[in-house]
């Protein structure tokens, strides 16, 4: 399917807008699952072509668990997006996971319960048994990767994100016990978003930001200094997008 907007980026927690993106479109996207978190807006970011939906809403109104992650996605499938790159505000666990900066996970741990997961809801449906080895895309993380090098912008390549149920922060002894499973960074939003992509056959790889030390790793309340570290993290995002966004955006299918 050719389209006019093949890339999408899911905004985070801080990210309900995209420095320098000008809309020219909004449209809401009527799904079978029901209302997506808000319309799609299509426009140019940096000369390119974007599509960009923020999973939280417009105005941060749905928690992680409240997301209607289903219409999200199958919104953005239904206007032809083929490649996605989700944003996700992370608390860091390992010592290599510094807040302000930027990781491209390669592994998640799923630690959610009760969110609609799947596609497949009858016995009539045919059973979407994806190989989810890699939960993001291997070949996309490898251009965020070579972009990032290319421009000389330090990202954390690797690690496992913990994806737990929130609207809570975690305590000191879940993030310990995060840490012995072998997780370096918990958020609260990556799934079930990565398992639906995958199950509509669209490429996702997500650019976690860190924001914070995760509970325990410091002696010091934990949002002390989001917002600073947001804005540090963000400003490498930027650079990064503006880099990397003409090399891309997929051809046409």
């Amino acid at each position: 399917m050719s389209t006019e907007y093949p890339f999408a980026i899911i905004g985070g927690t801080g990210n309900t807008q995209l420095t320098g993106f000008v809309p020219v479109r909004t449209e809401w996207v009527e799904t079978p699952w029901g209302k997506p978190s808000a319309p799609v807006l299509m426009g140019d970011l940096h000369g390119v072509p974007v599509a960009f939906l923020p999973r939280h809403g417009l105005e941060h109104r749905f928690a992680p668990h409240l997301i209607n992650y289903r219409a999200n996605l199958w919104a953005l499938d239904a206007i032809g997006v083929s490649r996605v790159l989700a944003l996700a505000a992370v608390g860091g666990i390992r010592p290599e996971m510094v807040p302000g900066s930027l990781i491209i996970p390669d592994q998640l741990i799923d630690y959610t319960h009760g969110r609609s997961g799947t596609y497949c809801e009858s016995d009539t449906d045919s059973i979407p048994h994806i190989d989810f080895t890699e939960p993001f895309d291997s070949a996309w993380r490898a251009q965020l990767l070579a972009t990032a090098e290319n421009i000389g912008l330090t990202v954390v390549g690797h690690g496992t994100y913990a994806v737990t149920q929130g609207p809570r922060l975690e305590t000191a002894a879940e993030i310990r016990r995060l840490e012995r499973d072998g997780c370096d960074m918990v958020g609260m939003t990556v799934m079930p978003e990565a398992a639906l992509a995958r199950e509509l056959g669209m490429s996702y790889a997500c650019c976690a930001m860190v924001g914070n030390w995760a509970a325990g790793k410091q002696d010091r309340p934990v949002l002390q200094d989001l917002d600073r570290n947001m804005e540090e993290a963000k400003s490498r995002l930027n650079r990064l997008l503006r880099a990397g966004l003409s090399r891309w955006i997929p051809g046409p299918t």
